[in-house]
Order: C-alpha cells, then sequence, then structure tokens
C-alpha cells in the first residue's frame, strides 16, 4: 500500500507585503509624464468656471468709475483735466496725478475709502474694508488688474475658485492692515495687495510642488518681474509698499495652508484599470494630510499676525514714527511731490480773470486764467507747489 505524500500547508505571508501594497510600474513613470510647464493649468475646468476672479475685476472698475465721477475735475477744475473728452470722466492733470487718475484730496479719496493716519485715529474703521478697491490712476489701474487675471485665473482653473477668493479676500484686508501701522496723514490705497497675495499664493505653490512642473526658472522670473514693477509703483505717492510686502506674506502663508497639490488630483482622476480604486484612495488620503504640519504652522502663523496687526490698527499704533528710515521704503522724495508729512500755506490772490497761489514757505506760485476753482484743487495745487 502505497503512503500519501504530504503536503506543506504551511503559507508564509510577507507582513511587509501586506501593508504596503504596490502599484504597476508604470504607475511612477505617470507621474514624470504628467509633468507641465508651471503657467500651463493642468485642470479641465473651463474658463467659464473662473468666475470669483471676474467678480473681482468688475468690484474694481465700478470702484474706480465711482472715483472718478466724485472727482469731476471738469466741474472743480474749471476744465483744466487730462482728457477732456471724457468731461466728468476726464483726470487730474499729469503735473497732480501722473497716474491718470482721480485729486490726492482729501475731500476725494477720504469719501471714497482711502487711508490715513487721522482716519484711523478718528475710528473711522471702514477705511480698512474700502481701501484695497481704490486705485491712484488709470495706469495704476491696468497695471494691477492685468497681474491680477494673469495669476488668478491660473490658479483658480488649477486650485478653484473657492480657495482663490479666500486668499485673495484675506491677502487685500491683511495687506491694509500692515499699511495701517505705517500711513502717513496723505491719503493711499493699497488695490495692490491682492494682487500681491495671488503672488505669494503662487510662489507657494512652485516650492511646494517644485518636482511636478518645468520651466520652474522661466516662472520665477515672471514672479519675480511681477513683484518687482508693484514694489517701483509703490514708490511713487498714494501707493503704498507696506501693503505689497503684507499681501505677498499672507498670500505665501494661506498658500501654504490651503492649496493642495494639483498633479495628485489630476491623477487621482485619470487613473483606470485593475488599481483605479487602490489609486484613488491612496491619493485622496494623501491630499488630506499632505505636509500636515507645515499646512498647521501656516495658517496658525497667518491668523497670529492677522490679529496682531488688527489691534494694532484699532489701538492707532503708527511705527513709522519710531523708524525714520521706514518712509524710503515706501516713498522717494521728488521735486514734484513730498513724501512727509507737512502742513502747507498758501496766499490766494484774485482778480477779475486770474487766480493766484503762493507759497508762504518758499516763494513758488502758480497762475490759474479763471478763479472758479474749488477749494479741494486749491489745496491740491498749494500741495504742489510747496514740495
Amino acid at each position: 500500500m502505497e503512503e500519501t505524500p504530504k503536503v506543506d500547508t504551511n503559507i508564509q505571508i510577507n507582513p511587509a507585503a501586506e501593508a504596503e501594497p504596490t502599484f504597476p510600474s508604470d504607475f511612477t513613470d505617470s507621474l514624470q509624464d504628467h509633468k507641465t510647464p508651471f503657467f500651463k493649468s493642468r485642470s479641465r475646468r473651463r474658463r467659464s468656471d473662473t468666475w470669483v476672479i471676474s467678480i473681482f475685476v468688475i468690484f474694481h472698475l465700478i470702484a474706480f468709475i465711482a472715483t472718478m465721477i466724485v472727482n469731476d475735475c471738469w466741474t472743480n477744475s474749471n476744465g483744466d483735466c487730462a482728457v477732456k473728452a471724457l468731461r466728468r470722466m476726464s483726470f487730474q492733470p499729469l503735473s497732480e496725478n501722473p497716474f491718470l487718475g482721480p485729486s490726492a484730496s482729501t475731500l476725494v479719496l477720504d469719501k471714497m475709502g482711502a487711508l490715513r493716519k487721522t482716519l484711523l485715529l478718528e475710528h473711522q474703521t471702514w477705511h480698512l474694508f474700502s481701501c484695497p478697491w481704490l486705485h491712484a490712476g488709470l495706469f495704476h489701474l491696468i497695471i494691477n488688474l492685468t497681474g491680477v487675471i494673469f495669476l488668478g485665473i491660473y490658479l483658480e482653473q488649477e486650485f478653484g475658485p473657492l480657495r482663490v477668493g479666500v486668499v485673495y479676500f484675506l491677502s487685500a484686508f491683511f495687506g491694509t492692515l500692515v499699511t495701517a501701522l505705517f500711513v502717513r496723514d496723505s491719503p493711499i490705497v493699497s488695490s495692490s495687495s491682492a494682487q500681491l497675495g495671488l503672488l505669494g499664493a503662487t510662489l507657494s505653490a512652485l516650492v511646494r510642488n517644485w518636482k511636478i512642473y518645468t520651466n520652474k526658472l522661466a516662472a520665477v522670473l515672471i514672479l519675480f518681474a511681477v513683484f518687482a514693477c508693484n514694489f517701483m509703483l509703490g514708490l511713487l505717492p498714494y501707493i503704498d509698499n507696506y501693503s505689497n510686502i503684507g499681501g505677498l506674506i499672507s498670500g505665501f502663508l494661506l498658500g501654504i495652508a490651503l492649496l493642495f497639490t494639483p498633479q495628485l488630483r489630476q491623477v487621482a482622476q485619470n487613473k483606470s484599470g485593475l488599481y483605479d480604486s487602490g489609486v484613488k484612495s491612496s491619493f485622496n488620503l494623501k491630499q488630506k494630510l499632505d505636509r500636515p504640519v507645515l499646512r498647521s504652522v501656516s495658517l496658525l502663523l497667518f491668523a497670529f499676525l492677522l490679529v496682531g496687526f488688527l489691534v494694532a490698527a484699532l489701538q492707532g499704533i503708527n511705527i513709522s514714527q519710531y523708524c525714520q528710515w521706514c518712509g524710503y521704503f515706501d516713498c522717494i522724495p521728488s521735486k514734484r511731490w513730498n513724501c512727509n508729512d507737512v502742513t502747507t500755506y498758501c496766499e490766494i490772490m484774485l482778480s477779475d480773470t486770474e487766480l493766484t497761489l503762493t507759497c508762504l514757505g518758499n516763494g513758488n506760485f502758480r497762475v490759474f486764467p479763471y478763479t472758479n476753482i474749488s477749494d479741494a484743487r486749491k489745496k491740491d495745487v498749494c500741495t504742489l507747489i510747496c514740495s
């Protein structure tokens, strides 16, 4: 009688293989295949879905039109305006506003919501919310909105409208709070802070996902060019550089906290086949847990700075009183304008057909061939000839 051979029924299971599921070899290769230039959106989102940036652009245009209507150069300056064909919408002369915009008088910009030290001391805190929507002039509006559209549409297509809208609004408000700590007693607008917030968020997305993009050097140069352009504008009157720096910092921190890795989302959507469910669940988990410590620290740091700057602004703290050189970071002195808070006095001489303004400080004067001129315009011209 033959013996039945014994069969070894002991099966050894590798615990490492059970704990770490393997993926097909072409999966890693697909990560390399998905590399794209940085400013080429990887998302299939339609351009019609990028609505939040469009709304912000419309708000800026409405605010600028309203400012020019209130300014009414045609009436207040007796027709001595740039682009006279626009009549009430015409701009102040370039000698008064090099940006082709409204008068710098407190009568106009205060009414529209610009920021000024006296207004904060009077606890008119609504200017902190209105200031980010104002522009110094047409040139400033075009440059700012070009950057907003370029950066904003890319971010919105890549990361969705909700998070980009949060970055935009909070960066604008954060930048205005930084401005409030350095503001002088001349009107200031801070609309560029939101654009710099988008730039900071774009920079954070590039840094966090450095390995999945090509043409990274070109992207860095583009971002630097946008920053340099805004920084140079901030050295001119009416535009504040501290809001630009505040917007950049807040945008970078919010970008780290809120913007996920776009490649993971795209691969998870496009992957199919035998390992489809495993890949999707793995990438969904990684999205949720993607660098949680870094994201949490960034969010906490932003919240801490936001609350601290808000309290300081409401308390009327002004750092420029203790920092003599801080003003040069925001404004370069020139013969055409004054970067310091100075009280100007002018003597007014009227005749039947002429009005003469003479600065009592330096003796400079200006003669107008008419007498119908508003008090706000007289103040602007007096500040100009006394500078």
